[in-house]
């Protein structure tokens, strides 16, 4: 698998707020999801689902750009470095980094973490 178009098709479904795509293309049913606001971390697609849907409702449009990937040595996954731009209402913008750690079974990412920090 060429692991830098999967990243960028991943974070285009991230960017279009796709939920069903994201969770049904992307994501593993008993995927292992963690990110700044879900420290324990999510299990499985429903609760996935959720998350995100809340997630994206509360979220300005949102654009996350791939800087680097690097797929790891055994060819189940990748870590990831992007940048999202944020369009806030006032017409301002705002840049986070972010870096994934994704682990696939085949094409479907069963364990995410995300790390950010905004810039």
């Amino acid at each position: 698998m060429d692991m830098e178009k999967y990243n960028a098709a991943w974070l285009k479904a991230w960017s279009d707020k796709d939920v069903d795509a994201l969770v049904d293309r992307y994501y593993a049913p008993d995927v292992v999801y963690k990110d700044s606001q879900t420290a324990a971390g999510l299990h499985g697609s429903a609760a996935l689902r959720q998350y995100l849907a809340g997630l994206f409702a509360a979220m300005p449009p949102t654009r996350y750009d791939p800087e680097e990937t690097w797929p790891h040595a055994d060819g189940k996954g990748y870590s990831g470095r992007w940048i999202a731009t944020m369009d806030l209402p006032d017409g301002s913008k705002r840049h986070m980094r972010g870096f994934d750690l994704v682990i696939l079974d085949g094409d479907r990412i069963t364990l995410n973490e995300v790390y950010t920090h905004q810039l």
